[in-house]
């Protein structure tokens, strides 16, 4: 099954000291510095949906957000355009970029240090229900790849993960990481294993 569209989630350590406000400047800075391979091109403000997509930095490739879908804080990327390669690399582009964006937030001044990343919950949707509906048969297919890429993420580290067995949603898995990484040890287990750059 040759994935695209794949979307990453990065869960923050502490989502009730958030505050989503401080991040539209921050999001339009970044437009204007255009601080991502992506371009980027608005901001959708979705603050006043209940656990919803948060603040959305819209992009041409791909959008990056600060999203609360089912009351989980965290930081997505959301890739739209087709990539080349195979599965894994798409898998680490995406965990790449939201990591990226990770970093980013969390050296950003004016967010007080109240954006940080627990290093252990993460997050994977494929967003094409046609190509990747979400079902058993296509779970079960695609759940060796997704165990490696997760033992390279985790640089061998145990974790759990579960999918979301919902044939309404989006194909989801959510992994637990059995210990705390930073994001740049993340980062630096993937980019180890792939070459990408900082």
């Amino acid at each position: 099954m040759d994935l695209q569209h794949v979307n990453v989630k990065f869960l923050v350590s502490d989502p009730a000291s958030v505050d989503l406000e401080p991040l539209i400047p921050v999001f339009h800075r970044w437009i204007q510095e255009q601080v991502f391979e992506e371009l980027l091109l608005d901001i959708a403000d979705y603050r006043h949906v209940h656990d919803g997509p948060g603040i959305v930095l819209i992009g041409h490739q791909a959008d990056y957000s600060l999203d609360n879908t089912d009351g989980r804080l965290g930081v997505r990327y959301n890739r739209k355009a087709p990539l080349d390669g195979g599965n894994e690399d798409r898998l680490k582009q995406a965990a790449s970029s939201a990591l990226r964006a990770c970093q980013r937030l969390e050296a950003e001044g004016v967010l007080a240090e109240k954006i940080r990343f627990n290093g252990r919950d993460v997050e994977f949707f494929i967003n094409d229900r046609l190509l990747a509906p979400n079902r058993e048969e296509v779970r079960r297919l695609l759940d060796p790849e997704f165990k490696a890429f997760f033992g390279t993420l985790f640089c061998g580290s145990d974790y759990g993960m579960s999918y979301d067995t919902d044939a309404r949603r989006l194909l989801r898995v959510s992994v637990q990481a059995s210990k705390h990484f930073s994001v740049t040890e993340l980062l630096k287990n993937l980019e180890g294993s792939t070459g990408l750059d900082h």
